[in-house]
């Protein structure tokens, strides 16, 4: 059914001021609807403040024969460059498409750059070694759908800081590939699980798409051993206990990575 285009975008503006403080999108009469708001909320409360002075609302629409879609992007857009000063209680549809305010002073994955830094947790045991990481360049994480999942959000070109646990940070890398099951996974020309790997335990549940290892080809960038992690105690470097997590919240975190592996992280990314 071919979409029609019988709505709008609308503004309420404060007379007192000529400041605007609600957007809204609609059709027919949806513009006048607000008059008779008598809520708690604040955009009410404006309209209240306003008729306490003999005054009304003015109301403007300013886009017009637009598609529902359309009109939810224009009102989306008006909220994000003025949404600091508005009463909307909603920050509307297409909020993830839109950058958070005040982030404009860093970059942000997926805004300014199509990769991003990330966190990455090694997490050593019968199903992983750091060892075998750097011999082969490769991360991984499975056994379970948690674990899938967070390899599965990992995209080629992303940089990683491997983080090993009660030690510190042990290298940084960019993926070559996205995260798929091991047993689909070729190093060097052959399977990987054909490799002589020190981790013994990476084929189980090898037939399963849900419980087994994922793997996500890496070239290292710098690497060091174990014993030579990148660490500052009581410095406030993040961690956690997820296998992946942005770094784009975390700049003492990237310029302590750059510092100790003498790498411009943002250098590589794309």
């Amino acid at each position: 059914m071919k979409p029609t285009h019988d709505y709008y975008v609308y503004v309420y503006i404060d007379p007192r001021n000529y400041e605007e403080f609600y957007f809204g999108k609609g059709k027919g009469s949806r513009k006048d609807a607000h008059l008779s708001d008598d809520s708690d909320s604040e955009k009410a409360k404006r309209i209240a403040a306003i008729r306490k002075t003999g005054l009304e609302p003015i109301i403007r629409v300013i886009a017009r024969d637009l598609s529902e879609h359309d009109a939810l992007l224009v009102e989306k857009t008006l909220l994000w460059k003025l949404g600091r000063g508005l009463t909307n209680i909603s920050s509307g549809h297409y909020s993830e498409n839109f950058r958070p305010h005040n982030t404009l002073h860093t970059m942000l994955t997926g805004f300014d750059y199509r990769c991003g830094i990330y966190y990455y947790n090694v997490g050593e045991g019968v199903h992983r070694n750091w060892d075998d990481y750097v011999e082969f360049g490769f991360i991984s994480a499975g056994q379970g759908i948690r674990w899938r999942d967070a390899m599965l959000g990992f995209h080629e070109g992303d940089i990683v800081a491997a983080y090993l646990k009660r030690k510190g940070f042990v290298g940084v890398g960019h993926l070559t590939s996205r995260a798929k099951p091991i047993r689909e996974v070729a190093i060097r020309g052959k399977s990987l699980l054909r490799n002589k790997l020190r981790c013994a335990g990476m084929d189980d549940n090898v037939d399963s798409n849900d419980l087994c290892e994922y793997v996500a080809t890496v070239q290292w960038i710098r690497t060091v051993d174990r014993s030579h992690a990148k660490w500052k105690r009581k410095s406030g470097i993040y961690t956690t206990t997820h296998i992946r997590a942005s770094l784009d919240a975390q700049p003492e975190t990237i310029a302590f990575l750059e510092d100790a592996f003498e790498v411009s992280l943002g250098d590589y990314v794309r």
